[in-house]
């Protein structure tokens, strides 16, 4: 059951590269962010096995500006053999954004959830009752550190202060990746959306947003191992908050 309640944070950094799939020698970046970097963020600040994030929409705070960078890389993947970067290295251009921010809005969606109140341990928002997600955006609290696209890219996350507009700006973008959908034999499809930036947002409830939430990646078979040592983890860290 999708929670109708929407939790909001804002994302800036220096630097991001949101890599189109159909541009693969040199990297060359979206002009906003995708909804799968948008999930990324939100997985990296708070990830549970029980819930996932349904982005709903990405505001575009700042003008879109684009750059060009010169970068070191390998032209061969990681395997079981070490790689001698030496013998590998290539340098590629890298069409990249620069100074971005965006306010992220989603929800999070329950599969077996029985009743609202069970989002409240998550996403609540009064003063008394404050989720876990509001409470770890105020303290700068994440799993792993957030990133836009790519690693090197880290980006910083707040509360929005409630005064931040929109660009003033329609962008059609066509063809995006949205995520990557995986089935239940564990194979990975990619889904693409038509995108367009419309006033300064990004409207991600699409089709493609509710094929996601049946993707089978998201989430471990309970009663695993995994499962169990998550669990296990999750009840120690809510102990100490």
């Amino acid at each position: 059951m999708l929670d109708d309640r929407v939790v909001r944070v804002k994302v800036t950094g220096d630097y991001a590269c949101f890599t189109r799939p159909d541009l693969k020698v040199e990297r060359m970046t979206y002009p906003c962010m995708t909804p799968s970097a948008a999930r990324g963020v939100l997985d990296s600040i708070l990830w549970k096995p029980e819930f996932q994030w349904y982005v709903r929409r990405i505001i575009v705070l700042n003008p879109v500006r684009f750059m060009s960078i010169k970068r070191n890389e390998i032209n061969s993947k990681q395997g079981r053999n070490p790689i001698v970067v030496e013998e590998k290295r290539a340098q590629r251009n890298s069409v990249l954004l620069r100074n971005v921010a965006y306010i992220i809005e989603a929800s999070i969606y329950m599969n077996n959830a029985t009743d609202k109140r069970m989002y409240e341990k998550y996403v609540g928002m009064t003063e008394k009752r404050e989720g876990l997600f509001p409470r770890r955006v105020k303290k700068g609290q994440c799993w792993r550190r957030p990133y836009l696209g790519t690693r090197e890219f880290s980006a910083e996350f707040m509360s929005p202060e409630g005064n931040e507009q929109p660009i003033q700006e329609t962008i059609p973008i066509g063809s995006m990746l949205f995520d990557i959908f995986y089935d239940n034999a564990g194979k990975p499809q990619p889904l693409f959306f038509e995108a367009v930036i419309r006033d300064g947002v990004l409207n991600c409830e699409v089709p493609e947003n509710d094929q996601m939430i049946r993707s089978s990646h998201m989430r471990p078979p309970l009663g695993s191992e995994v499962s169990s040592a998550i669990y296990e983890f999750n009840r120690q860290e809510e102990e100490a908050v």
